[in-house]
């Protein structure tokens, strides 16, 4: 009766779970690579949605400088800001009393390094210059090492 039962019982047998096994591990083997990819380019994107918005509050200082609502231009500025900061606390409006205009809310977080620090260049750097000659903020970019699969460095976006 015993040898009957054991013959009815069914289960996995050591090939089956083998073939199961492996055919899982090339299921995730294939997942990975493509999680790393998403979020490298999720990183890429937020990157250049950063940048496009920094250029853009710059640009917009420069406009209003030139124009001369903040009064008269320094200068060694250029009607450029003199640090990013500038553009988060607001500039003082010229013949407004306690007025301030403002074009950024925050300094955006670099995707690849985590902080609010960016490189900076003012216009007399060289445009492939790593570093600041202290006068304005002209141009920001990343100061991450790492490079797009393009083979471009993202300081260079």
């Amino acid at each position: 009766m015993m040898m009957k039962r054991r013959s009815r019982q069914r289960g996995l047998g050591l090939i089956e779970l083998i073939v199961a096994f492996t055919i899982l591990m090339m299921l995730s083997g294939m997942a990975v690579p493509l999680a790393r990819y998403k979020v490298r380019r999720d990183r890429e994107r937020e990157l250049r949605i950063a940048l496009r918005e920094m250029r853009s509050a710059i640009d917009k200082y420069k406009d209003d400088a030139d124009q001369g609502k903040f009064g008269p231009l320094k200068m060694e500025t250029e009607g450029y800001p003199e640090t990013l900061e500038i553009l988060v606390e607001g500039v003082k409006i010229a013949n407004e009393v306690d007025k301030k205009k403002k074009f950024l809310r925050r300094i955006p977080i670099d995707p690849f390094t985590g902080q609010t620090e960016w490189g900076l260049r003012s216009m007399q750097d060289d445009p492939n210059s790593t570093s600041w000659g202290g006068q304005h903020v002209f141009d920001v970019f990343s100061k991450t090492m790492e490079r797009a699969p393009d083979g471009t460095p993202y300081a260079e976006w």
